[in-house]
């Protein structure tokens, strides 16, 4: 499974999403890829407010903060 943060280098929400992220990549090991939304005309229209977002694929997991319990329901921890 590859999750992607949508992701501003100046955002302190972002770099808080990474960090709290880690040991969930490490518990399921899914790869994760950063993605820097101004680096992108496009991206950066569809995500502008809502960076962080964390998505796999098309799906929104949860944007702003992580929210743990979409995350776990997510990973199949609970559900």
């Amino acid at each position: 499974m590859k999750l992607t943060l949508y992701f501003r280098e100046y955002c302190s929400l972002c770099h808080q999403m990474l960090a709290e992220l880690q040991p969930w990549q490490a518990r399921h090991g899914f790869a994760l890829e950063v993605v820097d939304v101004d680096a992108d005309p496009i991206l950066e229209a569809r995500f502008n407010e809502l960076v962080p977002v964390l998505m796999d694929g098309e799906q929104q997991i949860c944007h702003w903060h992580l929210d743990i319990p979409a995350l776990a329901a997510h990973l199949g921890e609970i559900g």
